[in-house]
Protein backbone atom coordinates (compact mmCIF):
# COMPACT_ATOMS: atom_id res chain seq x y z
CA UNK A 1 0.00 0.00 0.00
CA UNK A 2 1.37 3.43 -0.92
CA UNK A 3 2.35 5.46 2.13
CA UNK A 4 0.10 8.38 3.03
CA UNK A 5 1.43 11.93 2.81
CA UNK A 6 1.33 14.08 5.93
CA UNK A 7 -1.63 16.03 4.54
CA UNK A 8 -3.69 12.90 3.91
CA UNK A 9 -2.68 11.34 7.21
CA UNK A 10 -3.55 14.48 9.15
CA UNK A 11 -6.93 14.70 7.48
CA UNK A 12 -7.66 11.07 8.40
CA UNK A 13 -6.55 11.62 11.99
CA UNK A 14 -8.81 14.61 12.40
CA UNK A 15 -11.76 12.89 10.75
CA UNK A 16 -11.59 9.42 12.25
CA UNK A 17 -9.29 9.54 15.29
CA UNK A 18 -10.18 12.58 17.41
CA UNK A 19 -8.38 11.05 20.39
CA UNK A 20 -5.04 11.53 18.56
CA UNK A 21 -5.67 15.27 18.51
CA UNK A 22 -7.44 15.46 21.86
CA UNK A 23 -4.97 18.01 23.23
CA UNK A 24 -5.58 20.45 20.40
CA UNK A 25 -8.05 23.24 20.99
CA UNK A 26 -10.95 23.71 18.62
CA UNK A 27 -9.09 26.50 16.84
CA UNK A 28 -5.92 24.41 16.60
CA UNK A 29 -7.77 21.47 15.10
CA UNK A 30 -9.33 23.88 12.64
CA UNK A 31 -5.92 25.25 11.67
CA UNK A 32 -4.58 21.76 11.01
CA UNK A 33 -7.57 20.99 8.81
CA UNK A 34 -7.27 24.31 6.94
CA UNK A 35 -3.59 23.80 6.16
CA UNK A 36 -4.35 20.31 4.84
CA UNK A 37 -7.29 21.49 2.76
CA UNK A 38 -5.29 24.35 1.22
CA UNK A 39 -2.15 22.38 0.40
CA UNK A 40 -2.61 22.65 -3.36
CA UNK A 41 -3.13 26.40 -3.01
CA UNK A 42 0.20 26.53 -1.20
CA UNK A 43 1.89 24.54 -3.96
CA UNK A 44 0.44 26.88 -6.59
CA UNK A 45 1.90 29.87 -4.72
CA UNK A 46 5.26 28.12 -4.50
CA UNK A 47 5.25 27.50 -8.26
CA UNK A 48 4.46 31.17 -8.90
CA UNK A 49 7.26 32.38 -6.63
CA UNK A 50 9.82 29.94 -8.03
CA UNK A 51 9.07 30.81 -11.66
CA UNK A 52 9.97 34.45 -10.97
CA UNK A 53 13.75 34.65 -10.88
CA UNK A 54 14.96 36.51 -7.81
CA UNK A 55 18.71 36.04 -7.73
CA UNK A 56 20.24 38.44 -5.22
CA UNK A 57 21.61 40.62 -8.03
CA UNK A 58 18.35 40.58 -10.02
CA UNK A 59 16.99 43.62 -8.21
CA UNK A 60 13.80 43.89 -10.26
CA UNK A 61 13.13 40.18 -9.83
CA UNK A 62 13.49 40.40 -6.05
CA UNK A 63 11.03 43.30 -6.02
CA UNK A 64 8.55 41.26 -8.08
CA UNK A 65 8.68 38.39 -5.59
CA UNK A 66 8.16 40.97 -2.85
CA UNK A 67 5.03 42.20 -4.67
CA UNK A 68 3.72 38.60 -4.84
CA UNK A 69 4.17 38.23 -1.10
CA UNK A 70 2.51 41.58 -0.47
CA UNK A 71 -0.54 40.31 -2.35
CA UNK A 72 -0.74 37.31 -0.01
CA UNK A 73 -0.25 39.23 3.24
CA UNK A 74 -2.34 42.38 2.88
CA UNK A 75 -5.66 40.44 2.68
CA UNK A 76 -4.75 38.89 6.05
CA UNK A 77 -4.63 42.31 7.71
CA UNK A 78 -0.90 42.98 7.46
CA UNK A 79 0.51 46.42 6.77
CA UNK A 80 3.21 45.80 4.18
CA UNK A 81 6.17 48.10 3.54
CA UNK A 82 8.96 47.87 0.96
CA UNK A 83 12.32 49.04 2.34
CA UNK A 84 14.48 49.97 -0.66
CA UNK A 85 18.19 49.11 -0.42
CA UNK A 86 19.53 49.87 -3.88
CA UNK A 87 22.26 52.04 -2.40
CA UNK A 88 23.70 48.84 -0.88
CA UNK A 89 23.69 47.16 -4.29
CA UNK A 90 20.60 45.07 -3.48
CA UNK A 91 16.87 45.46 -4.05
CA UNK A 92 15.51 45.85 -0.53
CA UNK A 93 13.42 44.12 2.11
CA UNK A 94 9.69 43.44 2.53
CA UNK A 95 8.33 44.06 6.03
CA UNK A 96 4.79 43.03 6.98
CA UNK A 97 3.34 43.93 10.38
CA UNK A 98 0.15 42.79 12.08
CA UNK A 99 -1.01 44.59 15.19
CA UNK A 100 -2.98 42.43 17.60
CA UNK A 101 -3.83 42.59 21.26
CA UNK A 102 -1.98 45.33 23.19
CA UNK A 103 0.59 43.81 25.52
CA UNK A 104 0.69 40.46 23.76
CA UNK A 105 3.97 38.80 22.86
CA UNK A 106 5.55 40.15 19.70
CA UNK A 107 6.71 37.56 17.16
CA UNK A 108 9.34 38.19 14.52
CA UNK A 109 9.21 35.87 11.50
CA UNK A 110 12.25 35.81 9.21
CA UNK A 111 12.57 34.55 5.62
CA UNK A 112 14.17 35.80 2.40
CA UNK A 113 13.03 36.75 -1.09
CA UNK A 114 16.28 36.14 -2.98
CA UNK A 115 17.98 32.98 -4.23
CA UNK A 116 21.48 32.06 -5.39
CA UNK A 117 20.22 31.54 -8.95
CA UNK A 118 20.74 34.62 -11.12
CA UNK A 119 18.98 35.17 -14.49
CA UNK A 120 21.86 33.56 -16.41
CA UNK A 121 21.44 30.27 -14.52
CA UNK A 122 19.99 27.42 -16.61
CA UNK A 123 17.91 26.41 -13.57
CA UNK A 124 14.83 28.63 -13.78
CA UNK A 125 11.53 26.73 -13.65
CA UNK A 126 9.32 24.86 -11.17
CA UNK A 127 8.81 21.17 -11.95
CA UNK A 128 6.31 19.02 -9.99
CA UNK A 129 7.12 15.34 -9.50
CA UNK A 130 4.36 13.88 -7.36
CA UNK A 131 5.15 14.68 -3.72
CA UNK A 132 8.33 16.51 -4.73
CA UNK A 133 9.12 19.58 -6.80
CA UNK A 134 12.35 20.99 -8.24
CA UNK A 135 13.15 24.62 -8.89
CA UNK A 136 15.44 27.52 -8.00
CA UNK A 137 14.75 28.49 -4.41
CA UNK A 138 11.97 25.92 -4.08
CA UNK A 139 13.31 25.13 -0.64
CA UNK A 140 15.66 28.04 0.10
CA UNK A 141 13.69 30.07 0.78
CA UNK A 142 10.53 30.30 -1.27
CA UNK A 143 9.34 27.11 0.38
CA UNK A 144 9.86 28.83 3.74
CA UNK A 145 7.80 31.84 2.70
CA UNK A 146 4.98 29.56 1.55
CA UNK A 147 5.04 27.81 4.94
CA UNK A 148 4.54 31.19 6.62
CA UNK A 149 1.68 32.18 4.32
CA UNK A 150 -0.06 28.82 4.82
CA UNK A 151 0.28 29.14 8.60
CA UNK A 152 -0.99 32.73 8.64
CA UNK A 153 -3.98 31.88 6.41
CA UNK A 154 -4.91 29.08 8.80
CA UNK A 155 -4.60 31.40 11.80
CA UNK A 156 -6.71 34.01 10.03
CA UNK A 157 -9.52 31.58 9.23
CA UNK A 158 -9.43 29.96 12.68
CA UNK A 159 -9.57 33.35 14.42
CA UNK A 160 -6.17 33.26 16.19
CA UNK A 161 -4.46 35.83 13.97
CA UNK A 162 -6.62 38.78 15.03
CA UNK A 163 -4.92 39.07 18.44
CA UNK A 164 -1.41 38.24 17.21
CA UNK A 165 1.39 40.83 17.13
CA UNK A 166 3.58 39.71 14.25
CA UNK A 167 6.34 41.30 12.20
CA UNK A 168 7.28 39.27 9.13
CA UNK A 169 10.65 40.37 7.77
CA UNK A 170 11.72 39.14 4.32
CA UNK A 171 15.26 40.18 3.34
CA UNK A 172 16.15 40.61 -0.31
CA UNK A 173 19.84 39.82 0.07
CA UNK A 174 20.26 36.85 2.38
CA UNK A 175 22.29 34.89 -0.17
CA UNK A 176 24.56 37.84 -1.02
CA UNK A 177 24.23 40.61 1.53
CA UNK A 178 24.37 44.28 0.59
CA UNK A 179 27.24 46.63 1.43
CA UNK A 180 27.63 48.02 4.00
CA UNK A 181 26.24 45.13 5.99
CA UNK A 182 25.52 47.44 8.93
CA UNK A 183 22.96 49.29 6.82
CA UNK A 184 21.63 46.16 5.12
CA UNK A 185 20.74 44.58 8.48
CA UNK A 186 19.99 47.64 10.64
CA UNK A 187 16.19 47.36 10.36
CA UNK A 188 16.21 43.60 10.99
CA UNK A 189 18.28 44.08 14.13
CA UNK A 190 15.89 46.80 15.31
CA UNK A 191 12.99 44.40 14.74
CA UNK A 192 14.77 41.77 16.82
CA UNK A 193 15.13 44.21 19.68
CA UNK A 194 11.36 44.89 19.56
CA UNK A 195 10.39 41.21 19.52
CA UNK A 196 9.88 38.62 22.26
CA UNK A 197 10.39 35.61 19.99
CA UNK A 198 12.14 35.19 16.61
CA UNK A 199 11.26 32.31 14.29
CA UNK A 200 13.41 31.56 11.24
CA UNK A 201 11.75 30.01 8.21
CA UNK A 202 14.73 28.74 6.29
CA UNK A 203 14.52 25.04 5.58
CA UNK A 204 13.88 22.15 7.91
CA UNK A 205 16.77 19.69 8.11
CA UNK A 206 16.29 15.97 8.65
CA UNK A 207 18.92 13.82 10.31
CA UNK A 208 18.65 10.04 10.42
CA UNK A 209 15.17 10.32 8.90
CA UNK A 210 13.88 12.59 11.68
CA UNK A 211 12.77 16.23 11.53
CA UNK A 212 15.21 18.42 13.48
CA UNK A 213 15.03 21.93 14.88
CA UNK A 214 17.79 24.52 15.16
CA UNK A 215 18.45 26.29 18.44
CA UNK A 216 21.91 27.37 17.23
CA UNK A 217 23.56 28.46 14.00
CA UNK A 218 27.22 29.23 13.53
CA UNK A 219 28.76 32.48 12.39
CA UNK A 220 30.40 33.12 9.03
CA UNK A 221 33.34 35.49 8.67
CA UNK A 222 36.06 35.86 6.03
CA UNK A 223 39.74 36.47 6.75
CA UNK A 224 42.93 37.31 4.85
CA UNK A 225 46.50 36.48 5.82
CA UNK A 226 49.15 38.45 3.94
CA UNK A 227 52.73 37.24 4.37
CA UNK A 228 55.82 39.06 3.19
CA UNK A 229 59.44 37.99 2.94
CA UNK A 230 62.83 39.25 1.83
CA UNK A 231 63.15 38.55 -1.86
CA UNK A 232 66.40 37.54 -3.51
CA UNK A 233 68.15 34.64 -5.25
CA UNK A 234 66.75 31.25 -4.32
CA UNK A 235 70.20 29.92 -3.50
CA UNK A 236 70.03 31.91 -0.27
CA UNK A 237 66.71 30.53 0.99
CA UNK A 238 66.73 29.77 4.74
CA UNK A 239 70.04 31.57 5.25
CA UNK A 240 70.45 34.08 8.07
CA UNK A 241 70.42 36.91 5.55
CA UNK A 242 67.54 35.78 3.31
CA UNK A 243 65.24 34.00 5.73
CA UNK A 244 62.32 31.78 4.79
CA UNK A 245 60.42 33.84 2.23
CA UNK A 246 56.73 34.71 2.10
CA UNK A 247 55.36 31.38 0.86
CA UNK A 248 57.04 29.36 3.62
CA UNK A 249 55.78 31.91 6.14
CA UNK A 250 52.22 31.49 4.83
CA UNK A 251 52.59 27.69 4.85
CA UNK A 252 53.76 27.85 8.48
CA UNK A 253 50.69 29.86 9.44
CA UNK A 254 48.21 27.62 7.63
CA UNK A 255 49.78 24.47 9.09
CA UNK A 256 49.60 25.87 12.61
CA UNK A 257 45.97 26.89 12.06
CA UNK A 258 45.24 23.28 11.12
CA UNK A 259 47.07 21.75 14.09
CA UNK A 260 46.42 24.29 16.87
CA UNK A 261 42.95 25.75 16.30
CA UNK A 262 40.59 22.73 16.20
CA UNK A 263 37.93 22.58 18.93
CA UNK A 264 34.22 21.64 19.08
CA UNK A 265 31.83 23.56 16.80
CA UNK A 266 34.66 25.41 15.03
CA UNK A 267 35.58 25.24 11.35
CA UNK A 268 38.12 27.33 9.44
CA UNK A 269 38.64 26.93 5.73
CA UNK A 270 41.35 28.15 3.36
CA UNK A 271 39.65 28.86 0.04
CA UNK A 272 42.21 30.83 -1.98
CA UNK A 273 46.04 30.94 -1.93
CA UNK A 274 48.53 32.80 -4.10
CA UNK A 275 52.22 33.62 -3.74
CA UNK A 276 55.21 34.84 -5.68
CA UNK A 277 57.28 37.89 -6.50
CA UNK A 278 54.06 39.89 -6.96
CA UNK A 279 50.48 39.04 -5.91
CA UNK A 280 47.18 40.88 -6.26
CA UNK A 281 43.52 40.24 -5.43
CA UNK A 282 40.59 41.44 -7.51
CA UNK A 283 38.04 43.89 -6.08
CA UNK A 284 35.74 41.11 -4.90
CA UNK A 285 38.64 39.20 -3.29
CA UNK A 286 37.63 35.99 -5.04
CA UNK A 287 40.38 35.91 -7.72
CA UNK A 288 44.14 36.19 -7.28
CA UNK A 289 46.97 36.70 -9.74
CA UNK A 290 50.65 36.04 -9.07
CA UNK A 291 53.95 35.95 -10.89
CA UNK A 292 57.31 34.63 -9.86
CA UNK A 293 60.23 32.42 -10.82
CA UNK A 294 61.60 29.26 -9.32
CA UNK A 295 64.94 30.92 -8.61
CA UNK A 296 63.48 33.97 -6.81
CA UNK A 297 62.42 33.89 -3.14
CA UNK A 298 58.76 34.87 -2.93
CA UNK A 299 58.15 38.36 -1.63
CA UNK A 300 54.40 38.05 -1.01
CA UNK A 301 51.83 35.34 -0.30
CA UNK A 302 48.12 35.67 0.42
CA UNK A 303 45.52 33.26 1.78
CA UNK A 304 41.76 33.87 2.01
CA UNK A 305 39.44 31.75 4.13
CA UNK A 306 36.45 31.68 6.43
CA UNK A 307 35.82 31.13 10.13
CA UNK A 308 32.63 29.68 11.66
CA UNK A 309 31.98 29.70 15.41
CA UNK A 310 29.07 28.96 17.72
CA UNK A 311 29.29 32.02 19.95
CA UNK A 312 30.80 35.50 20.15
CA UNK A 313 33.05 34.25 22.98
CA UNK A 314 34.39 31.42 20.81
CA UNK A 315 34.96 33.80 17.90
CA UNK A 316 36.93 36.22 20.07
CA UNK A 317 39.05 33.45 21.56
CA UNK A 318 39.83 31.77 18.23
CA UNK A 319 40.68 35.08 16.57
CA UNK A 320 43.16 35.77 19.36
CA UNK A 321 44.79 32.37 18.72
CA UNK A 322 44.97 33.08 15.00
CA UNK A 323 46.56 36.47 15.62
CA UNK A 324 49.20 34.94 17.91
CA UNK A 325 50.10 32.32 15.30
CA UNK A 326 50.38 34.93 12.56
CA UNK A 327 52.58 37.14 14.75
CA UNK A 328 55.14 34.37 15.46
CA UNK A 329 57.11 35.10 12.31
CA UNK A 330 59.62 32.87 10.57
CA UNK A 331 63.08 34.42 9.97
CA UNK A 332 63.11 37.59 7.84
CA UNK A 333 59.35 37.47 7.26
CA UNK A 334 56.25 39.28 8.41
CA UNK A 335 52.50 38.65 8.21
CA UNK A 336 49.19 40.29 8.98
CA UNK A 337 45.71 38.93 9.69
CA UNK A 338 42.59 40.88 8.70
CA UNK A 339 38.89 40.07 8.88
CA UNK A 340 36.46 41.42 6.29
CA UNK A 341 33.96 44.00 7.54
CA UNK A 342 30.57 42.59 8.48
CA UNK A 343 30.05 38.87 8.42
CA UNK A 344 27.27 36.81 9.97
CA UNK A 345 27.31 36.48 13.78
CA UNK A 346 26.59 33.26 15.63
CA UNK A 347 23.22 32.21 17.02
CA UNK A 348 24.35 30.68 20.31
CA UNK A 349 22.39 27.80 21.92
CA UNK A 350 20.75 29.67 24.82
CA UNK A 351 18.31 28.48 27.47
CA UNK A 352 15.67 30.69 25.87
CA UNK A 353 16.15 28.96 22.53
CA UNK A 354 15.89 25.56 24.22
CA UNK A 355 12.65 26.65 25.86
CA UNK A 356 11.23 27.51 22.44
CA UNK A 357 12.09 24.03 21.20
CA UNK A 358 10.28 22.64 24.24
CA UNK A 359 7.23 24.66 23.20
CA UNK A 360 7.48 23.34 19.65
CA UNK A 361 7.71 19.78 20.93
CA UNK A 362 4.52 20.31 22.92
CA UNK A 363 2.87 21.11 19.59
CA UNK A 364 4.40 17.98 18.08
CA UNK A 365 3.04 15.81 20.88
CA UNK A 366 -0.43 17.30 20.55
CA UNK A 367 -0.37 16.65 16.79
CA UNK A 368 0.78 13.07 17.32
CA UNK A 369 4.12 13.83 15.65
CA UNK A 370 7.55 12.74 16.92
CA UNK A 371 9.40 15.22 19.08
CA UNK A 372 12.23 17.10 17.39
CA UNK A 373 15.81 17.09 18.67
CA UNK A 374 18.18 20.04 18.33
CA UNK A 375 20.24 19.83 15.15
CA UNK A 376 24.02 19.69 15.42
CA UNK A 377 25.04 23.26 14.42
CA UNK A 378 27.86 21.83 12.29
CA UNK A 379 25.16 20.61 9.90
CA UNK A 380 23.92 23.98 8.71
CA UNK A 381 25.30 27.39 7.82
CA UNK A 382 24.73 30.97 8.88
CA UNK A 383 21.44 32.85 8.48
CA UNK A 384 19.69 36.16 9.02
CA UNK A 385 18.19 35.01 12.33
CA UNK A 386 21.70 35.20 13.80
CA UNK A 387 21.58 39.00 13.62
CA UNK A 388 18.69 39.11 16.09
CA UNK A 389 19.58 36.08 18.24
CA UNK A 390 21.67 38.13 20.73
CA UNK A 391 18.54 40.12 21.59
CA UNK A 392 15.64 37.65 21.50
CA UNK A 393 14.86 33.95 22.05
CA UNK A 394 15.16 32.33 18.64
CA UNK A 395 14.26 29.12 16.84
CA UNK A 396 15.27 28.28 13.26
CA UNK A 397 14.59 25.61 10.65
CA UNK A 398 10.81 26.13 10.42
CA UNK A 399 10.70 26.16 6.62
CA UNK A 400 10.02 23.30 4.23
CA UNK A 401 12.29 20.26 3.95
CA UNK A 402 14.41 20.26 0.82
CA UNK A 403 17.53 18.64 -0.60
CA UNK A 404 20.19 19.83 -3.02
CA UNK A 405 19.84 23.49 -2.02
CA UNK A 406 21.94 26.00 -4.01
CA UNK A 407 22.31 23.51 -6.88
CA UNK A 408 20.41 22.41 -10.00
CA UNK A 409 18.75 19.57 -8.10
CA UNK A 410 17.17 21.72 -5.37
CA UNK A 411 14.06 19.72 -4.49
CA UNK A 412 11.33 20.33 -1.93
CA UNK A 413 9.34 17.65 -0.13
CA UNK A 414 5.80 18.93 -0.70
CA UNK A 415 4.15 17.22 2.31
CA UNK A 416 6.66 18.99 4.57
CA UNK A 417 5.02 22.32 3.66
CA UNK A 418 1.78 21.32 5.38
CA UNK A 419 3.59 19.66 8.28
CA UNK A 420 5.69 22.75 8.98
CA UNK A 421 2.80 25.18 8.42
CA UNK A 422 0.64 23.26 10.89
CA UNK A 423 3.39 23.28 13.51
CA UNK A 424 4.03 26.99 12.93
CA UNK A 425 0.37 28.02 13.03
CA UNK A 426 -0.22 26.32 16.37
CA UNK A 427 3.08 27.46 17.89
CA UNK A 428 2.52 31.07 16.81
CA UNK A 429 -1.06 31.02 18.06
CA UNK A 430 -0.02 29.73 21.47
CA UNK A 431 2.84 32.22 21.81
CA UNK A 432 0.67 35.12 20.63
CA UNK A 433 -1.91 34.35 23.30
CA UNK A 434 0.63 35.10 26.02
CA UNK A 435 1.33 38.51 27.50
CA UNK A 436 4.77 40.08 27.38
Amino acid sequence: MKSLSFVALLALQLAFAPVAAAKLSTAESAMAAIVAAEQERSVALLEKLVNQNSGSLNLDGVEKVGAMMRAELEPLGFTVTWKPMRDTGRAGHLIATHEGRPGGKRLLLIAHLDTVFEPDSPFQRFERMGDKAKGPGVGDDKGGMVVVVAALRAMHQAGTLKDANIEFYMTGDEEDVGDPLEKARADLIAAGKRADVALGFEGLIRDGGADMSSIARRSSESWTVTATGKTGHSSGIFSADAGDGAIYELARIIHRFRTELPEPNLTFNVGLVAGGEQVSLDEGKIRASANGKTNIIAATAIARGDLRTLSAEQAERVKAKMAAIVADHAPKTSATLAFDPGGYPAMAPTDGNRALLTRLNAVNRDLGLPEMAALDPLKRGAADISFVAPFVDSLAGLGAYSTGDHGPEETVDIPSIARQATRAAILMSRLSAEMR
